[in-house]
């Protein structure tokens, strides 16, 4: 369980082939904090930590996650957000993300209002039942608000504080992102479509 709180930045040091999917290196200052089998989000998909040394991180990567997340397109030197799980003794901020990637998004637009960035983002179908307005929703493992809804798309604002401390500000038109929709919301609308009357 992650709460969306990016805790760090890496950058990818590799790719690898493995014959069962994608091995990663990533650089980060979060590795002498890791060990072997800890669980880290890597822009917004959980994934295990194999091996932690000399600054670098690795995880592998299934043949399913590279295809439904944004992960088996990943390139060396390309900046991502980390998050290590939460604890049960600290403080929760953001909101409940399990590191379940629903889909992936395209970013349409972005803009700057004063000292805050916009960023509409398209989503697949499937997922339009699961968006509020003023609910949260984990974009590239980032906790954000839904601002604006429309019937495909959501509006999100970035704080400077955020924009200055993830990856988003990597982001353009046309790039694809990774999208947990909020679990509670989930948790609804699977109960509402069981329970619906004949």
């Amino acid at each position: 369980m992650f709460t969306g709180l990016i805790e760090a930045l890496g950058t990818i040091a590799d790719v690898k082939e493995t014959g069962v999917g994608l091995r990663l290196r990533i650089a980060t200052s979060l590795a002498s904090q890791l060990a072997p089998g800890e669980s880290v989000a890597v822009n917004g998909v959980c994934l295990t930590v194999t091996v932690a040394e000399a600054g670098d991180m690795f995880a592998d990567i299934g043949p399913e996650t590279a295809r439904v997340t944004t992960l088996g397109s990943l390139r060396r030197d390309q900046t991502v957000n980390l998050e290590r799980a939460m604890r049960a003794d600290s403080r929760f901020g953001g909101h409940f993300v399990q590191g379940h990637v629903d889909g992936t998004g395209v970013v349409e637009d972005l803009r700057q209002e004063e000292e805050a960035r916009w960023i509409t983002i398209s989503f697949p179908p499937a997922l339009a039942p699961y968006f509020v307005r003023k609910g949260s929703v984990a974009v590239d493992g980032v906790s954000l608000t839904v601002a604006g809804l429309g019937d495909d798309r959501i509006d999100v604002m970035i704080v400077p504080f955020t924009w200055a401390h993830t990856s988003l500000p990597s982001l353009r038109v046309g790039s694809r992102v990774n999208m947990e929709c909020d679990m509670v919301g989930k948790y609804v609308a699977r109960a509402v479509e069981l329970f619906r009357p004949v």
